[in-house]
This record gives C-alpha cells, structure tokens and sequence, in this order.
C-alpha cells in the first residue's frame, strides 16, 4: 500500500468523513510491520506532540518506538475522520486511574475511543457516547501462561478453563483475558478493578456475558461483548457500556493513515 504520491494520497485520505452512527462501533486496525514508508512515518511524527515524542524516545527498542509511532499516528488520523480537526491538533487529558480521553472543548461530537497494542497489531475503537474498551492480544507471546490464570481469573473461570481439553485451553485464556481488559478499559479503572471480582461466560455461537460477585455493584444487562480474531495469531475483545437490548453494528477496517483504508473480515468468536 506504499503511495505513488504521497501529496495525492494525503488528499484522498487525511480529510476523509467518515459517518458515525449512533447504533454503530467502528474498530481500525492497523499493522505496524506493514507501514515501513519513512516519508509517513516522518509525517506522522509531526502530528505528535511534545510528550508524545519524548515517550517514544523512551522505548529502549526500535521496534517499540515504531509501534508506538503507528498508535499515535492512528488514532490521531482515525479521529480527524470524525471531526473537523487536523490529526495533529487533537490533544488529550486522563482520568484518575490513566484512561485517555479527548480534551473538552475540541468537538461538540460524543466521540469515544479507546486503543489496544500488541506485537504486530494496533486496534482503535470508536463509538458515540457510551463508555468503550478494546483490547488486542499476541497469542504466541512467550510470557503468556495458563496456570497464570488462577492468579488472576475468577474461580468459576479457573473451573471452566481446566474444564477444557488441554489443547483448547491456552485459546480460552486469551478469550477471558482480553474480555476482562476491555472490561476494566471501559470502566476506566484500569486494574484497580479486581479481575476475580467478575466472570465471563463463554458459549459456541452466542456473545459473551458477565457477571459480578457480591463485591461489585455493576449489571450485566448494562454490558455487551464481542470476541474477534483479527488474524490466526491474534485475539481481541470490545466491552460497551449499553443495554443488552440495544442492536450495534460493527464496522471494521484496516487501515494505513494517509493512504487509505480497505474493509477488513474479521473472524467473530
């Protein structure tokens, strides 16, 4: 997808509308390893903004700077398509416990995003007004382990994930993984949120569902999910804060920020 132009390219892309309905979750995903042009990353470098540089001269690896790069360069681009804003003028502030949220007073619209990294793969999650989380999750990852999940699952969890036959069960723990962070992301408590205080309840064909012990005052009819494979090494999950009532539509692209974007088809779970 390297532009023939880049000039041209940023014409198409960088003021393109995008329509964002109130019944409709936009996710944007993104390969880091594909956006390797140097005239678009020296580009996207000019939209961050001072702390933003200075972290990602903080990665020790080039990789991670990259990565970094590439997530900031999305959402940036991925929210100018909703507003009448450059990329480069977003500015953003975080709550107590660190979740990112647009600075007031830049657009009148409810935008509400969240983002999600991991090896090979960036997600941005937009929808209008409701509380979001996305999380995005590397299943070959050499830190990942199942015993790890009696340290941070639900009993009823751990009790249903031994349940499975051995080879099944390194994929239900990223299940319930990403599940519970796109959870805490959207709550915007951030792991100050106990992870064995709620519990996901997985069946074939049939969205994911909550529930919470004693100890945590939420609903699960305030809660919807989803389960998505972006690819075969990849796994991730959204939460929204809406009725289960209320329908959704989910609308997922890959994208390349200045050079356009191609309808992606994503594997629901």
């Amino acid at each position: 997808m390297r532009p023939d132009s880049l000039a041209v390219t940023q014409s198409l892309h960088e003021h393109e509308t995008v329509e964002l309905a109130t019944d409709s979750i936009h996710l944007w995903f993104a390969f880091p390893h594909e956006i390797t042009d140097p005239d678009l990353l020296a580009r996207y470098a000019q939209w961050l903004s001072a702390e933003e540089l200075a972290q990602q001269q903080r990665f020790y690896f080039a990789k991670h700077r990259h990565q970094y790069l590439i997530t900031r360069a999305l959402v940036r681009s991925t929210l100018s398509c909703y507003a009448d804003v450059a990329p480069g003028d977003w500015r953003f502030s975080r709550n107590a416990y660190g979740k990112p949220e647009i600075m007031p007073g830049l657009t009148d619209m409810p935008i509400r995003f969240n983002l999600s990294h991991t090896d090979g793969l960036v997600v941005c999650a937009v929808v209008l007004q409701h509380d979001l989380g996305v999380d995005v999750e590397f299943r070959e990852r050499a830190s990942a382990a199942v015993n790890i999940a009696e340290h941070y699952f639900s009993a009823p969890e751990v009790e249903a994930l031994y349940q499975l036959p051995y080879s099944e069960q390194k994929n239900r723990f990223f299940d319930y993984w990403t599940l519970k962070e796109a959870y805490i992301k959207a709550k915007g408590m951030g792991l100050s949120l106990p992870l064995d205080q709620f519990s996901f309840h997985l069946a074939d064909n049939r969205p994911p569902v909550i529930s919470f012990d004693d100890r945590l005052t939420d609903h699960p009819q305030h809660w919807q999910f989803w389960r998505i494979r972006p690819s075969e090494q990849h796994v991730a999950a959204v939460a929204v804060n809406a009725p289960t009532s209320r329908i959704f539509q989910m609308a997922i692209k890959k994208v390349v920020p200045l050079v356009g974007t191609t309808v992606f088809a994503c594997e629901f779970l």
